[in-house]
């Protein structure tokens, strides 16, 4: 299997890194990881943190802005729950499934994703793809929690059946789109919008 090359962003040996007390009282751990440095940069590490990341900042984000209503983790599909179902749009009628995914990984100058294998995230894709089909809206959400790339994209040769499935999506109508994030040791936030780059 194919190893991630470049800056992993998670791990670098003598980096630092920012822990932060458990929230749940029944995890293994006392304490969680949540930021590194790598390379004068900070980077998230949270992956349970972009899914909040896009819900409080809906009200901003020009694609996914206009929507009253937002319910997280909705089962939908065939054992499987969508981060974000927007709906209540005054210019479109439309469901709208938000599928949200962190990235921490860089290569060269752009963030990539998946830095592993991921069935789940291709399982993800073909979902979105179903329900783009059958007339709804569908949006996949990449959340790169560093500030230090110019774009995001597919690690392709990491994970071909991720990539083949992100292009059998795309040509279902599932919308794509990436935000970097500002950071800093006490708080991170969306920033803004990143281009996608095909690998």
């Amino acid at each position: 299997m194919p190893q991630p090359r470049g800056d992993a962003g998670a791990g670098a040996t003598g980096a630092a890194v920012w822990l932060e007390p458990a929230r749940n009282p029944a995890a293994k751990l006392p304490y969680r990881w949540v930021l590194e440095a790598v390379d004068g940069h900070l980077v998230g590490i949270d992956t349970s943190l972009p899914n909040t990341l896009v819900a409080e900042a809906l009200g901003r984000l020009q694609p996914l802005s206009g929507y009253a209503d937002v319910r997280p983790e909705v089962r939908y599909d065939a054992n499987s729950r969508i981060d974000l179902l927007l709906g209540g749009h005054p210019d479109d009628p439309r469901p709208c499934y938000v599928e949200v995914k962190n990235v921490h990984w860089r290569r060269g100058d752009l963030a990539a994703f998946p830095d592993s294998v991921t069935a789940r995230g291709a399982k993800h894709l073909a979902a979105l793809a179903r329900q783009a089909a059958a007339g709804a809206r569908a949006v996949m959400c990449y959340v790169v929690q560093r500030a230090d790339c110019a774009g995001v994209t597919l690690a392709a040769d990491l994970d071909p059946a991720y990539a083949a499935a992100a292009v059998t999506a795309r040509q279902a109508g599932v919308e794509f789109m990436a935000f970097h994030c500002a950071l800093t040791t006490t708080r991170v936030e969306l920033a803004g919008p990143l281009p996608i780059v095909e690998p």
